[in-house]
């Protein structure tokens, strides 16, 4: 059913309005997408990529704290699709987390509404399709979270804000890189690096053809602008900078972090930042905007170079030259690894709530359990290859998990994730982690793999409290910042190195733990928390969303629906509620009969 003009705007605020009271007096904020292929040349060769409204990267979504969202999703690819919220805490709410592990994927041609709360929340997050390695094409999108009035932000308020996507590319289709992988074919090197989904400057004419279209930042001399920066590629991790400019780094996944300049900075796969820039330099000509290739050994790889351009308005001519130089590791084996060290919380910042996050004293609190995660190359299980978590390949079942939690279907999981990788060979299984409401625990990555591995963890942000090359042990806990760890919801893992993360388990559901590397993700290396409070009062799961969709096992409990493009009726995810769907139902017809 499609509506236009006056009527659609009419229809829009009252849909508003219904959703605004089922949801409680928090504002809403309505966004309807459809998410269809669309033909682009970020690197030169025509390919298909994942766009929303016909946009590539996605439209922003701008909420404040507390806020509902709502985004009605019209899936018109030709493969199922999920969408899912990188950092956005969804309070007792993994329903609409957009994970296969807690929701069934959207069929071709349906339409399904997401409803959650941003709650306690500030920053600067994105949102991205997270299955078949749909990332890899597109899909994805800016997502701000602002303080409200009454809280305020630990800076000046900038003169503008400015988000910018950098991605390793491929100009295969996600369909093509998945048949790599299933055939037991590690992925090639990256066909290059965008930025906002466009492709290089043309700064080496032997690397860049002509005609490439690329991004250029408009600029006014003398303004500091907010600078959102989100890598959300594929595998490969990236180095940013900005030519002659400092960022001042001031956020990272929604937490305001101690402010330090930094004239470039390791960005891995999944993760977020916010930079402070300063407009300060004489404008003689543009200056390149950079993210390039790091951690790899071939020269072949400097093809593998996103190149933006950063224009002042009282510019006097192009960039030209050779790019402002990445770090050197040749020279400073641990450089990455201490800026990320370097980056802290800033314990003296108000959040999303008036009381002083630094109040959180986490270094003080006892811990009641550990997991050691490790995680090896890839390996050949049953005939596949495939990676692991503690020698477990993740095996996707038909019924989600959390549904089948919810009804009570047996042998679907099983609730025996190993605290520590077991002396057995690999299998593939889908083992969970029967998780303490409330509990402090300690997670410790152990990355065997030659690669930076970066992992995420939905429905909650994590102290990232040490990190360093070699094997952790028990002293390695020495070495822990238990004061100013920035808390965060994606970290990275250096190849041969690990990573502890501490983690406060306040939030009921079931949570995805997951490589954010799509090759190391789709392969296996992911599993899942559940969060159950024992007690039953208002803290427990949300219930299922009256739109949900059921497949697998539960099938038979799917409303009746079908293909938007040759049925007129509503599907299920229209409403948020029965009553709801009533009742706009009979607002549109009163309406009709006055326009």
């Amino acid at each position: 059913m499609m509506v236009s003009g006056r009527f659609s705007w009419w229809l829009c605020s009252v849909f508003l309005l219904c959703a605004s009271r089922a949801l409680g007096g928090d504002p809403s904020v309505y966004y309807e997408w459809e998410v269809s292929y669309k033909d682009v040349s970020p690197l030169g060769v025509k390919q298909k990529v994942i766009a929303i409204n016909g946009m590539f990267p996605g439209p922003p979504i701008n909420a404040t704290t507390n806020w509902n969202v709502l985004v009605n999703v019209w899936n018109n690819l030709d493969e199922p699709l999920l969408i899912t919220w990188s950092g956005i805490q969804q309070r007792r709410n993994s329903w609409q987390d957009g994970v296969l592990g807690t929701t069934c994927p959207i069929p071709v041609g349906w339409n399904w509404t997401y409803e959650f709360q941003v709650k306690d929340q500030i920053g600067s997050f994105f949102y991205f399709p997270s299955i078949y390695l749909q990332r890899a094409a597109g899909g994805y999108g800016d997502f701000i979270v602002n303080n409200r009035e009454v809280i305020p932000i630990p800076f000046e308020a900038p003169d503008g804000d400015i988000t910018l996507f950098i991605s390793d590319w491929y100009t295969r289709s996600q369909k093509d890189l998945r048949r790599d992988l299933d055939n037991g074919l590690a992925l090639a090197m990256p066909d290059g690096v965008l930025i906002n989904g466009l492709g290089p400057y043309r700064y080496d004419q032997a690397l860049v053809p002509p005609g490439i279209t690329y991004e250029q930042i408009n600029v006014e001399p003398g303004k500091t602008y907010r600078v959102r920066v989100h890598h959300v590629g594929v595998s490969t991790s990236l180095n940013f900078r900005i030519q002659n400019h400092q960022m001042l780094l001031v956020e990272t996944e929604g937490s305001y972090t101690v402010q330090q300049n930094y004239s470039n900075l390791d960005i891995h796969v999944g993760q977020s930042y916010t930079f402070l820039v300063t407009m300060d330099q004489n404008a003689s000509s543009d200056y390149y905007v950079v993210a390039s290739a790091r951690f790899v050994n071939s020269s072949e790889w400097t093809k593998v170079t996103g190149v933006a351009i950063l224009h002042y308005s009282n510019s006097q001519g192009p960039a030209s030259g050779p790019l402002p130089d990445p770090p050197n590791d040749s020279y400073d084996k641990s450089f990455s690894v201490n800026q990320a060290r370097s980056i802290r919380w800033n314990t003296s910042a108000s959040g999303a709530r008036p009381n002083p996050q630094g109040s959180f004293r986490y270094g003080q609190i006892p811990v009641t359990d550990v997991y050691r995660i490790e995680n090896e190359p890839a390996q050949m299980i049953k005939g596949k290859m495939r990676t692991t978590l503690n020698g477990i390949s993740y095996f996707i079942p038909s019924t989600p998990l959390k549904l089948a939690d919810q009804f009570n279907v047996p042998g679907i999981f099983k609730l025996d994730f190993p605290n520590e990788p077991m002396n057995r060979p690999p299998k593939m299984d889908t083992s969970v982690i029967n998780a303490t409401y409330k509990g402090f625990v300690e997670i410790i990555f152990q990355n065997a793999a030659t690669t930076v591995q970066s992992y995420h963890l939905d429905g909650y942000a994590f102290f990232v409290v040490g990190m360093d090359y070699g094997n952790w042990t028990e002293n390695s806990r020495n070495s822990y910042n238990r004061w100013d760890a920035v808390a965060r919801s994606t970290t990275q893992v250096f190849p041969g190195g690990w990573t502890a993360i501490l983690v406060y388990l306040d939030n009921v559901g079931m949570w995805n733990l997951r490589a954010e590397n799509l090759d190391s993700w789709y392969l296996g290396q992911e599993l899942y928390m559940r969060v159950v409070n024992p007690e039953i009062n208002n803290k427990t799961e949300l219930t299922p969303p009256d739109n949900a969709i059921f497949c697998g096992a539960l099938k038979y409990m799917q409303q009746e629906s079908y293909d938007h493009k040759h049925g007129p009726a509503f599907s299920p995810a229209w409403t948020l509620t029965t009553h709801r769907s009533m009742l706009v139902l009979l607002l549109i017809i009163w309406a009709a009969a006055f326009y």
